[in-house]
Parts: C-alpha cells; sequence; structure tokens
C-alpha cells in the first residue's frame, strides 16, 4: 500500500481559532484535534481535515516557496463535500458566514451543488447527488 489508511488535507489559514470556529460550525463537528499550530477534523473514518496557520507553514517553508499569506483570499483549492441534506449544509454555511459565491444549482455533471468561500477564500462545495 502506498499510503496509510488515514488521508488528511491541510488548509493553510490566517486564523487557526477563527477557522477552527467556522469549520466546526459549518462542519457541524467538533475537531479530534485542536492544538496550537494544527485543528483536525474527522470527515469521514479515513479522511482528515487539517487548519494549519499560515505563520506555522512559513516557518516550515522558508524561503523556498512564496509564503502562504501572500495568497490569502484568492482561491487555492476547492473542498467538494457529498451530502443527503444540501438544504441545510447551505444554511449552515450562511450562518456561519460563508460568502456565497453560487447557490443551489442542478450542474450537468450530475450534482446539485451550491459553492461558498471560507474566511481565508478557499472554495467550499456541497454537493448531492442528483436523481434521475
Amino acid at each position: 500500500m502506498y499510503f496509510t489508511p488515514v488521508i488528511e488535507f491541510i488548509l493553510y489559514v490566517a486564523d487557526q481559532q477563527s477557522s477552527t470556529n467556522f469549520y466546526a460550525e459549518v462542519l457541524d463537528k467538533t475537531p479530534v484535534l485542536n492544538v496550537p499550530g494544527m485543528t483536525e477534523f474527522m470527515l469521514a473514518d479515513n479522511v482528515k481535515l487539517g487548519l494549519m496557520p499560515e505563520v506555522g507553514i512559513a516557518k516550515i517553508l522558508g524561503n523556498k516557496t512564496p509564503n502562504p499569506s501572500s495568497g490569502n483570499g484568492i482561491p487555492r483549492c476547492e473542498l467538494y463535500l457529498y451530502t443527503d441534506h444540501i438544504e441545510a449544509f447551505y444554511r449552515r454555511l450562511l450562518s456561519a458566514g460563508a460568502k456565497e459565491i453560487s447557490p443551489i444549482q442542478d450542474r450537468d455533471w450530475g450534482d446539485k451543488v451550491c459553492y461558498f468561500s471560507d474566511p481565508d477564500g478557499h472554495m467550499i462545495a456541497i454537493a448531492q447527488k442528483l436523481t434521475n
């Protein structure tokens, strides 16, 4: 096997606590880890979402890459989450203060999807499979 049984996607964030509060509300989950420098949410049995402060990763990266904070507010990734309750997720995102990019719409790839951006500009797509 090439990977361990758990896969983690990490978003670099300007304010770890603010982003933790935002994702806790949006995901309706409590972090499984929340220490200075890293917050983690279990999205599925083997998938985690991590939140790491930009200042922390900048120390690791040094001057080998641009500082992640220079891209703050620019869409740098998309978190595409499937649900059977798209309207409830939509309302939670609005309540959490996410910026609506596109309302719930049927898309030609077979999903009903809405798009938002989080406080750092990362895209969040909430999708539900269309039934035939």
